[in-house]
C-alpha cells in the first residue's frame, strides 16, 4: 500500500436504501406517529411492524457530521482529508460541503459524490424509469411532489444546504462523480455534476453502460474493482505529495 495512502483519512458516509425509487407514503407529523412499538401479522402473512427508536439522552453533539469534520481539523490537516460517500452518504457529502462554506471551514482536499440526488423538490428523470435493481421491481409514475417528504420534513425542499443543486458551489474542491447507465440517481448524479461545471468546479462525471444503483458494492464485478479503482486514484492524485 503506497505511504500515502495510510497517510490519508477517509471519512466514508455509509450507503443507505432510503433513496430507493418506491412509492412514497404520506408525511407523518407528530400527531399521527406512532408512540410505542407494534406488531401485526394479516391473514396473508403481510407483517406490519413499527419501531419507535430514539435518540440516546447521552449523544453528544460532536456525534453529527459537521460536527465530526470540525473535530477531524483538529488532528489532520483539511489537504489530508476526502469526504466521499454512495447513495445517501453522496447525499450527506453533498450537503456537508455546502454547509462548510458559509460557516467559513477549510474544505477538505476532495468530495466523491457516487450516485446522488441533486433535488429533494422534485423526481427526476431516471428516478421514474429505474428502480435501485435497474428496470426489475414495481416503480409507480411520479407524482409531482417532493422526494423523501419524511426526510425533507418542513424544510424547503430547495434549501441550497438539503438540495445542493440550488447552491452557490464556487470554490468547492475537486469532485468525482459516479453513476451507471441504469442508475436510479442517475439523472441526480448527472446534474449535479453539470452544477458543478457551471460554479467552476473542477468535477469529473463517470457513468458505467447497463449497471443499476451502486454495483461497486458487489465485489464479483469487474466493473466494481474498476470503479474503485478510479475512485482510489482520483483520491490519492488530490493529496499532497
Amino acid at each position: 500500500m503506497p505511504s500515502t495512502l495510510r497517510q490519508i483519512l477517509f471519512l466514508p458516509l455509509a450507503i443507505s436504501t432510503a433513496l430507493a425509487a418506491q412509492p412514497v407514503p404520506p408525511p407523518t407529523t407528530a400527531s399521527t406517529a406512532a408512540t410505542r412499538d407494534t406488531s401485526y401479522i394479516d391473514a396473508q402473512g403481510t407483517a406490519y411492524v413499527t419501531r419507535v427508536i430514539p435518540i440516546p439522552p447521552d449523544l453528544s453533539p460532536e456525534a453529527f457530521p459537521v460536527a465530526v469534520y470540525r473535530e477531524l481539523l483538529k488532528t489532520y490537516k483539511p489537504s489530508h482529508i476526502i469526504l466521499y460517500g454512495t447513495s445517501a452518504g453522496a447525499v450527506l457529502t453533498a450537503e456537508v460541503a455546502v454547509k462548510l462554506k458559509p460557516l467559513g471551514i477549510p474544505l477538505p482536499a476532495a468530495l466523491g459524490i457516487f450516485s446522488t440526488l441533486d433535488s429533494f423538490a422534485q423526481v427526476a428523470d431516471s428516478q421514474a424509469i429505474y428502480t435501485l435493481q435497474g428496470f426489475a421491481g414495481h416503480l409507480d409514475p411520479p407524482d409531482g411532489g417532493v422526494h423523501d417528504p419524511y426526510y425533507v420534513g418542513s424544510t424547503n425542499p430547495k434549501d441550497p444546504v438539503l438540495s445542493p443543486i440550488y447552491a452557490d458551489l464556487h470554490g468547492l474542491p475537486p469532485t468525482l462523480f459516479v453513476t451507471s447507465g441504469r442508475d436510479a440517481l442517475l439523472s441526480g448524479t448527472a446534474n449535479l455534476h453539470r452544477a458543478y461545471l457551471r460554479d467552476g468546479v473542477d468535477a469529473r462525471l463517470v457513468v458505467f453502460d447497463a449497471l443499476p444503483h451502486a454495483f461497486w458494492y458487489d465485489s464479483s464485478l469487474p466493473e466494481s474493482i474498476e470503479a474503485n479503482h478510479i475512485m482510489a486514484n482520483f483520491m490519492l492524485k488530490q493529496l499532497p505529495n
